[in-house]
């Protein structure tokens, strides 16, 4: 096996290992799927708390449907709301609700110290992290912007 395709395998099995343990976490805590808090924390990102649904897919690297059937749970347990383009009646916002920017925030804080618990002490020194996030964002992968990720928090 090449050491390319070696690299490649690591890569996905230690991108596995890290949903499962986000996802226990966040589940366990609040009930939602790693893929629901990144969805929550693009949403907490975008200004006034609401993007087009198409411009959201393409943030997350999904489909128009894949973001419909992500957001149809948060909408049913009030988190997520569908907001209409008052101009244009083909456009669909999602928007955060009071109730979802406020469990994003307890998420986000469950987020952080998941992550902190993944990459400090000894075997994570902080240049190695940082090093890391760069090899990463060399691949194609994107991080937050700002250190809350929250607008208008």
């Amino acid at each position: 096996m090449s050491e390319a395709l070696d690299t490649a395998l690591r890569l996905v099995r230690a991108q596995t290992a890290l949903v499962r343990r986000f996802d226990a976490r966040l589940g366990g805590l609040h009930g939602v799927s790693l893929a629901d808090f990144t969805l929550l924390l693009r949403l907490g990102q975008a200004p006034g708390g609401r993007m087009r649904r198409v411009d959201l897919a393409e943030a997350l690297g999904l489909t128009a449907s894949g973001v419909t059937r992500g957001l149809a749970p948060l909408e049913r347990i009030g988190l997520v709301s569908r907001e209409p383009d008052a101009r244009d009646a083909r456009v669909a916002y999602a928007a955060l609700t009071a109730t979802g920017r406020q469990r994003l925030t307890e998420m986000l804080a469950t987020a952080e110290e998941t992550a902190a618990e993944i990459f400090t002490g000894p075997a994570w020194p902080a240049a190695d992290v940082t090093g890391l996030a760069d090899l990463l964002t060399r691949l194609g992968g994107t991080g937050l912007s700002g250190s809350t990720g929250l607008s208008g928090s």
